[in-house]
């Protein structure tokens, strides 16, 4: 009997970091199919619109470190009770007012709840599971997959239909509320987690002094750099190529639908065959190709290129993830290092669509975007070489 009420807890445990995770991307990817359209019903420049992902981004490196501090003023139940309250709200509000100041609003809040639930994710993760904490990661980057997925394919769809930009960007708050039911229906083992954690007497290391936790925070700003830029402006390349609306969103889709399926699949095997560089170098070349194939402009090669694009994009991310975990041992640890890697990649990410927006003003050609892509996978390749191998700690007994 306490076998199986120990496996439902598991069960529900990892069903609410899945559903929770669902909330980490929609309202940020589902601005990409309706930036042109957002653009030229508000009069805007590309660099302003590009605010609307880039914001979000900025304010998860600038608020990461707000995570393990609200863990320790109102614990880590009511910390995600409120974050999610946020994303809920700020999500709904660009349903309610359709105007520019609206958006960025929205898209401030939305960003500071992302960078708390973030780090507090991982230490859960760290806490429970430590032993198959790579598994487990597997789940919630799937299910960040699933929303970013859900947000980038049908927002273009909901806008067919509706022929509304501000109800297609407002949907996404069903998100929150059902991630805040199952958030309640695992209280119980939240509060759990929340007692083991009291229990720990030893302070976190602080990770800013050391050069491995440096590398992890770099390469994590690359790789989330391009993960937005690509997912912000794929679809206005494709529209530049001559694709319709629709199918620059379908090739969008695509590139997101072969995340999600490979978030699950990569981090069993990366379980099983832990060769940190080489699953890191095979997922960069993808990438290369991937972007040398969208320099073409031919349609077909798009497509393409769109299924190798999601190979590194399913990728790089769980292995980011768990830099931390593979260099830590308390979940304290882990939340320290994974704030301050995120503290830093996030902010640097937030600048490169931002980037790509100025020079696509200036210049109207986005094979400048498709070299910055470039430049990007090359110099994490070089980042690989660095970083090396995981190294498994263990606690001394």
């Amino acid at each position: 009997m306490m076998k199986r009420q120990s496996k439902q807890k598991v069960i529900l445990l990892i069903s609410t970091i899945f559903v929770v995770s669902l909330n980490l991307r929609p309202a940020v990817t589902s601005i990409g199919p309706m930036l042109d359209i957002i653009r030229r019903d508000l009069i805007l420049t590309n660099t302003q619109v590009s605010l609307l992902t880039a914001l979000p981004v900025f304010c998860m490196g600038l608020f990461a470190l707000l995570s393990p501090w609200l863990n320790r003023r109102i614990g880590l139940s009511n910390s995600m009770y409120l974050m999610l309250i946020i994303i809920g709200a700020a999500t709904a509000l660009r349903g309610v007012y359709s105007n520019y100041i609206s958006l960025v609003f929205s898209a401030i809040l939305i960003g500071i709840a992302i960078a708390v639930i973030g780090p507090l994710l991982s230490a859960m993760i760290k806490q429970n599971f430590p032993e198959r904490a790579t598994s487990v990661i597997g789940i919630y980057s799937f299910g960040m997959g699933v929303g970013s997925t859900l947000g980038a394919g049908l927002t273009a769809v909901f806008f067919s239909y509706t022929n509304s930009y501000s109800f297609s960007l407002a949907i996404w708050a069903v998100f929150a509320v059902v991630g805040i039911f199952f958030w309640k229906a695992s209280q119980n083992v939240q509060r759990q987690v929340k007692q083991q954690d009291e229990m720990l007497k030893t302070e976190p290391k602080s990770p800013w002094r050391n050069k491995k936790a440096w590398l992890f925070l770099l390469f994590f700003g690359l790789q989330a750099s391009a993960f937005f830029s690509i997912i912000t402006w794929l679809v206005p390349i494709a529209l530049d190529s001559g694709m319709s609306l629709v199918q620059a969103s379908s090739l969008l889709s695509l590139v997101t639908i072969i995340q999600i399926v490979l978030n699950l699949f990569f981090p069993i095997i990366y379980e099983r065959f832990p060769k940190r560089k080489l699953w890191l170098l095979f997922f960069l070349g993808m990438g290369l190709v991937a972007i040398g194939l969208m320099w073409t402009g031919v349609s077909l090669l798009l497509w393409i290129s769109a299924f190798f694009m999601g190979v590194p994009l399913a990728g790089l991310f769980p292995i980011a993830l768990l830099f931390p975990l593979d260099e830590t041992v308390t979940a304290d640890d882990t939340n320290a290092w994974t704030s301050m890697m995120q503290t830093g990649g996030f902010i640097m990410a937030g600048f490169l669509p931002m980037l790509i927006a100025l020079i696509y003003d200036l210049t109207g050609d986005h094979h400048y975007t498709l070299m910055i892509l470039f430049l990007l996978f090359i110099a994490m390749i070089f980042l690989t070489f660095l970083i090396g191998d995981r190294e498994v700690k263990t606690v001394n007994k």
